[in-house]
């Protein structure tokens, strides 16, 4: 993730020691520094079962039982082997992870063991009951999916007032006392719906904002010639960008992050330079490093519903091992297998104009999945890659 709230703006989170090691963020901060240095942010799809069937789902989710997901000792002994690894956040997610009938819990074991808890939902069933059962289990922050205005958000999911639900949802969320997001992928469906979508949910009052590009997986593979061109993506970042300064010039202070394409970090650079000058694009330039470019296979991992250990949690199609078989910390360390190795040492294996980019050091080739799905080579150059030539230079 990419806070461009906090470069362009100067917001300060409590994610801003994991993301930036950054001491003068708020008190309370997530850090990767002692026990957590290091070791990645862990997303589980805790369930493939899902209530709706969204057009761009990386895990291809639907309304049946999987087979070999695990059960509830399974998954204590997976939350203990991470909390052993030093492992600072784990995010449930799906499918649709209230589906789970033991998902509270879960959290307050997973709370119990130290590590921090996020619940990631299309916010559909976040009724009163479950906003207070996750409040109680210790949950520190809900993301919502959210694609869309009502009728363009409905046709996306495949369910008519599933926006509607969805806003509900936050609603009980922020009243029941819970840090609570809006997860936004951008795509030809909804490039128009961005600043409208925030505003509403602006009302709601919603501060938080993940803007996700897409990536090839699932039925997100499906419908990937529906992605934005690079032109397009590069305008709809920079549109992010001002959006994000206008929001906070008239006192919104709204917390607005980049997901799935590191090329924004380089861009964010250039952004900063041209507007703020080269001191203050600097300062940014050195943050971006902290954050160190896409994360796959390091800072970043995955954890199917079966337990297979994935490079991130759009990456399904390669399993480094699985859980049940081998701890994490020895299968996420065991770089004899070559994708890992290669992750490990992305700068190393790039190909293209990404071996060559003078801002290698902060994107580090962005996605290796999209390379792979429409290149045919996990190291040739992102395809979503936006910069100019002479930027690249």
């Amino acid at each position: 993730m990419i806070s461009i709230s906090k470069l362009l703006c100067g917001l300060k989170t409590e994610s801003d020691g994991l993301r930036y090691d950054d001491p003068n963020g708020k008190k309370k901060q997530i850090k990767h520094r002692g026990k957590h240095s290091g070791r990645p942010v862990v997303v589980w799809n805790s369930t493939v079962r899902c209530n709706l069937g969204c057009k761009h789902c990386y895990a291809a989710a639907e309304d049946e039982e999987g087979e070999g997901e695990l059960s509830t000792s399974d998954a204590k002994k997976m939350i203990m082997d991470l909390a052993d690894y030093g492992v600072p956040v784990l995010i449930f997610s799906g499918g649709e992870p209230l589906i789970r009938d033991d998902l509270f819990e879960l959290i307050q074991f997973t709370k119990d063991q130290g590590i921090r808890a996020v619940i990631s939902t299309n916010g559909t069933l976040l009724d009163r009951e479950n906003v207070d059962r996750a409040v109680k289990a210790g949950a520190d922050y809900i993301g919502v999916s959210v694609d869309g205005v009502p009728e363009v958000n409905d046709e996306f999911r495949g369910e008519k007032g599933a926006f509607d639900r969805a806003v509900k949802g936050i609603r009980n969320s922020l009243e029941g006392g819970l840090k609570t997001g809006l997860r936004y992928t951008i795509t030809e469906y909804n490039m128009g719906d961005m600043e409208k979508v925030i505003n509403m949910l602006r009302e709601v009052g919603v501060d938080r904002y993940c803007f996700y590009h897409l990536d090839y997986s699932g039925r997100g593979e499906d419908i990937k010639e529906h992605d934005l061109s690079r032109n397009e993506t590069r305008q709809a970042v920079r549109k992010l960008f001002t959006l994000t300064e206008s929001f906070h010039q008239e006192g919104f202070p709204i917390e607005v992050l980049t997901v799935g394409n590191y090329v924004d970090a380089p861009f964010l650079y250039l952004y900063v330079k041209e507007n703020y000058g080269e001191e203050r694009a600097q300062a940014v330039y050195q943050l971006l490093k902290k954050n160190g470019g896409d994360g796959t296979g390091e800072r970043i991992s995955a954890i199917d519903a079966e337990g297979e250990v994935h490079p991130n949690q759009f990456w399904r199609s390669y399993s480094f091992g699985n859980i049940k078989e081998r701890s994490f910390g020895d299968i996420w360390e065991d770089t004899s297998d070559e994708l890992m190795k290669g992750l490990k040492n992305k700068e190393k294996m790039l190909k293209g104009k990404c071996a060559d980019c003078q801002f290698s050091e902060i994107c580090r080739g962005g996605s290796r999945l999209r390379a792979l799905k429409i290149h045919g080579d996990v190291w040739k150059p992102d395809p979503k890659c936006y910069l100019r030539e002479d930027e690249i230079r």
